[in-house]
């Protein structure tokens, strides 16, 4: 074993070991923070922007059922990327010794279960088929079951770019992931390839994403070796991360069986875009913010009032911008949809509106979980799980009967359930009171909520943008966005003058 190994940051570059290393100066971190926070918000602003040209493109392509034949044959692969990718590279990032043997460890068996997994969804492609009731369903999952191989090259290099804090992955690997998926399957679409425009979308994209994975990071296998103890060691602390995301993934497919063979393929084709679509504004964010939360939390987890500070600082910032976004897709999210897909998306559009809680249950468990994770503690996170997938599975199923609008309202329920679990463990963690967060959180919900009602009851009695034409339509939901915005800030400054306040003291220092 190297010196270099038995280093407590082995792998980290000077800037971040000193930003992390006892008695630093929170300067040093959050210099490191913040820039990571630009890069990221670089990176994820082009890939939701490629992700939303993209969908908007393919919607005009191809059919909804052509989308749900995609949605159907490929939600297993997404399932099991859990078991060859995610896991164990949480261990990685976490890790603070023997870091070059970690890394091999978790390479060779992120790559062999890739493999075995592969040959598994081959295998079970037909039943597919059987379940959807259509045969090209699993074609589409035999052919795409060679990208979980692929995936699993990701693992290490990811890790190892993220444990050092080096966010150029945000804006290169990202993108450019975005970018294969929507070229590729846009030229193909409009070739008619149908469906098959997507699945060569999916290779082209996770190529490119290992070839720039690999290129940035700069790690190699063979520097350290494979130890079996070393493997226990770090699937004991990625465990409870692994039944988190299988449950959560196994949640997801439930939601896709349903759909698809209940509601059938052109349902499911609403579905997938409608899900998207409500994960755009959103899922920006939290991308941006977890991404720099995790090794942010574990480098400062052992100073208890720094802890509980940054924890704080990050739940507020997010909440400020998470929750006007949710409102206001409640508000306008079916118009849009429908302008800018077209009418028969306006499944999609419906479900848009009721996913709006949705985002907001994804920021509490954004923040509470890369806390419990960064305090070492990612075993409580299984309570979150638990509670989001019987609340998910038993809500869908009772609310399915109600088509599309049904499926987004027990999503947005069942988020929102499973946000608050995450805050109440969380919070013991951390440190924070009762009072703090409730200071943090009802003024904005408030402020939301009622600039929500009054620009939804415009839109419903007086301006219907939805019906009218793509242009002056579109032009109405700007206005009511802006609207909304105005509101939002109003009533935010009367109810909660000094929720505001780290706002405006930001953009004064611009």
């Amino acid at each position: 074993m190297t010196q270099a190994d038995k280093s407590p940051t082995a792998g980290v570059p000077q800037e971040a070991e000193g930003a992390s290393a006892a008695g630093s100066s929170q300067g040093g971190l959050l210099g490191i923070l913040k820039r990571g926070a630009v890069m990221s918000a670089v990176g994820v602003g082009a890939v939701q922007i490629i992700g939303l040209v993209q969908t908007l493109v393919l919607a005009h392509l191809l059919s909804p059922s052509e989308v749900g034949v995609f949605a159907a044959g490929t939600f297993l692969t997404a399932f099991v990327v859990v078991f060859s990718h995610s896991s164990l590279s949480h261990a990685l990032i976490q890790r603070r010794e023997d870091v070059e043997d970690a890394a091999e460890t978790v390479f060779w068996a992120t790559l062999v279960s890739g493999v075995l997994i592969a040959a598994v969804l081959v295998a079970t492609a037909p039943v597919l088929s059987r379940v959807f009731g259509n045969s090209q369903v699993g074609a589409v999952a035999a052919v795409c079951a060679g990208t979980v191989v692929f995936t699993s090259l990701l693992a290490v290099p990811d890790a190892m770019m993220q444990r050092s804090f080096q966010f150029k992955r945000r804006i290169v690997v990202d993108p450019v992931n975005a970018v294969a998926f929507a070229g590729t399957s846009i030229v193909l679409a409009a070739s008619g390839f149908g469906v098959w425009s997507m699945v060569a979308g999916y290779y082209a994209a996770v190529v490119v994403s290992v070839v720039a994975s690999w290129w940035l990071a700069g790690w190699r296998p063979l520097r350290g070796r494979f130890r079996f103890g070393l493997w226990r060691e770090l699937a004991g602390f990625s465990l409870p991360l692994l039944i988190e995301s299988i449950v959560e993934r196994a949640v997801e497919a439930a939601e896709v069986v349903l759909v698809g063979h209940r509601l059938q393929t052109a349902a499911l084709g609403n579905y997938r875009n409608g899900r998207r679509l409500a994960f755009v504004p959103v899922m920006a964010i939290l991308q941006i913010c977890s991404y720099v939360l995790f090794p942010a939390f574990a480098a400062i987890a052992g100073e208890p009032e720094r802890f509980k500070r940054g924890f704080m600082t990050a739940l507020r910032w997010m909440w400020l911008a998470v929750v006007p976004v949710s409102a206001l897709l409640g508000a306008v999210g079916e118009p849009a949809v429908v302008l800018l897909l077209g009418r028969e998306w306006r499944g999609a559009g419906q479900l848009v509106s009721v996913m709006c809680g949705v985002g907001i249950g994804f920021a509490l468990m954004s923040v509470s979980a890369e806390a419990l994770k960064g305090a070492g503690r990612p075993q409580l996170i299984n309570w979150m799980t638990v509670v989001g997938a019987v609340s998910v599975l038993g809500l869908v199923a009772a609310l399915l009967p109600l088509g599309l609008p049904g499926v987004g309202l027990a999503l947005s329920v069942a988020m929102l359930l499973t946000g608050l679990t995450g805050l109440f463990l969380s919070r013991s963690v951390v440190g924070v009171t009762r009072g703090e967060l409730a200071r943090c959180l009802i003024p904005p919900v408030i402020a939301g909520v009622l600039a929500a009602v009054a620009i939804g009851l415009l839109e419903l009695t007086v301006l219907h943008a939805g019906d009218r034409g793509v242009a002056p339509g579109l032009g109405l939901v700007v206005l009511e966005a802006l609207g909304f915005a105005g509101l939002y800030v109003v009533v935010l400054s009367v109810i909660s003058p000094s929720t505001l306040a780290p706002v405006w003291s930001a953009l004064r220092r611009k």
